[in-house]
């Protein structure tokens, strides 16, 4: 009986012990903080490019006209090909060109013939008179008549050095070098010294210019920059200019920005600008669509900051989550500028020393704590470093 009363008392005790066991409420753990990956915002100097539109115009253009009048009798070049300057490209019949020239020989002949005669009979009257044998006028008349003799040579002379230029006109040479195009006449073809007729189109390709334009409103915010200390002036000589293809591509040798027209089109509002690049290769001609970015200027404390980390809004607003201090996330804000590889420009909302999240963005929330490290890009480059 007392063997019972203890075996009752210990199983009580025990169910007492069971119940109290599953009355007790469980303490939770802490959730582990979640990673992120991070970068510090740092101030950079970074260039200010524009991009434009414009066209490729030629170095230099040369019509090839003729000088001579007289039929076509060949073309001496291939079309499309490059000619140098001097280079006969077309021969002009010249037989009426010659027979000129003889003319104006044979004319010089005579005329020097006749200044021969003059000369010395004037001498020879000079001597005479000094003797009284001639008069006074007969010397005078011999005189003027040597003097016209003379005259008449040097008139002679000219007319053969024309002679001679429209002779050596019957052969058109090239007054450029560069790159041909088609022929505009064909042999056979009349051609005229008075109408000067068009043979050809001489076009110096190498280097080649760019013209594009710029508002003049763009022009005055610049302007308005450098004189409020926000940028530093890129002078013309150190501008990179790169030029971007039909394609999409851009061109491989680097240009140089000429010069900056002082006259606004009054019908558009816009600056001409032109640009010089090499063209060895002849990759570009004249008249093609391009566009070219330019570095204007240069911020000297721009904050950029990786596109991912960027969020964008369906309005068009910008945000990124913030570290603080606590390591608490914050939603922040921010304002874009222009896009320079995969970095943003931010022009207000985040300064040096924020730190702000990349990778782990889909899991954070603002308000959470979170651990940090460091966030590295696989090509090397520093954190935040376009």
């Amino acid at each position: 009986m007392r063997f019972l009363k203890i075996f009752q008392i210990t199983t009580g005790i025990l169910f007492l012990g069971m119940l109290a066991g599953c009355g007790a409420k469980k303490v939770p753990m802490a959730p582990p903080e979640l990673e992120v990956s991070v970068v510090t915002v740092s101030s950079k100097n970074i260039p200010i490019t524009s991009e434009l539109p414009g066209r490729l115009n030629a170095l230099r253009i040369a019509q090839v006209r003729a000088r001579a009048t007289g039929i076509l009798l060949k073309r001496l070049f291939e079309e499309g090909s490059e000619v140098k300057e001097g280079q006969v490209l077309f021969e002009i019949d010249p037989a009426p060109l010659k027979a000129a020239d003889d003319s104006a020989r044979a004319s010089l002949a005579r005329a020097e013939a006749t200044l021969s005669d003059a000369k010395a009979k004037s001498d020879r009257y000079k001597k005479l008179l000094s003797l009284n044998a001639v008069s006074k006028q007969d010397y005078d008349d011999a005189l003027a008549a040597a003097l016209q003799a003379n005259a008449d040579v040097e008139t002679a002379q000219a007319n053969l050095e024309t002679a001679d230029l429209n002779l050596g006109y019957a052969s058109v040479t090239a007054p450029i070098s560069g790159k041909i195009g088609e022929a505009l006449v064909t042999e056979g073809a009349l051609v005229s010294q008075t109408d000067a007729t068009e043979l050809a189109v001489i076009q110096q390709i190498d280097p080649i210019y760019f013209d594009f334009t710029e508002s003049s409103t763009d022009i005055l915010k610049l302007r308005s920059s450098f004189d409020h200390g926000q940028f530093q002036k890129v002078s013309n000589d150190e501008a990179r200019v790169t030029l971007v293809l039909e394609d999409g591509t851009p061109y491989q040798y680097p240009g140089r920005l000429l010069f900056r027209d002082i006259t606004v089109d009054e019908s558009t509002g816009m600056v001409t600008l032109r640009a010089i690049f090499p063209n060895p290769q002849h990759i570009l001609l004249p008249g093609m669509f391009s566009r070219v970015e330019f570095e204007q200027a240069l911020d000297q404390n721009a904050v950029t900051m990786l596109q991912q980390a960027v969020s964008l809004g369906a309005n068009g607003s910008a945000s990124v989550m913030i570290v603080e201090a606590d390591n608490k996330v914050e939603q922040r804000k921010i304002k874009l500028g222009e896009a320079i590889g995969d970095q943003w420009t931010v022009t207000d909302g985040l300064h040096a020393g924020d730190t702000v999240i990349v990778e782990g963005l889909q899991k954070v929330k603002p308000g959470m704590k979170v651990k940090t490290v460091a966030f590295s890009q696989t090509d090397g480059d520093a954190a935040g470093n376009p």
